[in-house]
């Protein structure tokens, strides 16, 4: 049988996987975006330098100014892409997270309460009356629990669907 300290550092454990996959998932996101960013600069920068010289060789004003257009709106193009991807991978992540909270609420609130009964069922209490109070909290808190978890998941879930650009290609 678990010693009452053997249950809270596994309660320990549970929560400082559950922050280390939370770090994990944000260094990622931060990674993808960054690589998003560099790509995009890079690939501006190269038509950048092959559209000042391709406007230098020109010698027709309207050349000139179909070619600028053509470029702005080249560029407006990449920035947009850039901007949906961004959302895209954004929403990616926040689901992700949505799912991690909802996880972490219903299986951390379970374990607290599972650790909680077994210390309460541990202790040499006789008077049934405070075994039934006891008992009676519990199910109170772990009904608030899971509302909290159906309001937080629904939450995450409604963020998720409100993002500008999301589901448009």
């Amino acid at each position: 049988m678990a010693t009452k300290q053997d249950q809270f550092n596994e309660l320990q454990k549970k929560n400082l996987e559950a922050a280390m996959r939370l770090a994990q998932l944000s260094i990622e996101n931060s990674q993808r975006i960054m690589e998003i960013q560099v790509s995009t600069a890079k690939s501006l920068f190269e038509e950048g330098v092959s559209n000042a010289k391709a406007l230098s060789a020109a010698k027709d004003p309207k050349d000139l100014v179909e070619l600028r257009t053509q470029y702005a709106q080249a560029a407006t193009e990449k920035m947009l892409t850039l901007a949906r991807q961004m959302a895209e991978l954004t929403t990616r992540t926040q689901t992700e997270v949505g799912k991690l909270v909802s996880e972490q609420l219903t299986t951390g609130s379970q374990d607290v309460f599972e650790a909680m009964q077994k210390l309460f069922k541990g202790l040499p209490i006789t008077d049934q009356n405070a075994v039934t109070s006891f008992q009676t909290a519990v199910d109170t808190t772990r009904a608030a629990f899971e509302q909290i978890t159906r309001a937080s998941t629904e939450a995450f879930q409604a963020f998720g669907q409100g993002i500008p650009g999301k589901g448009r290609k």
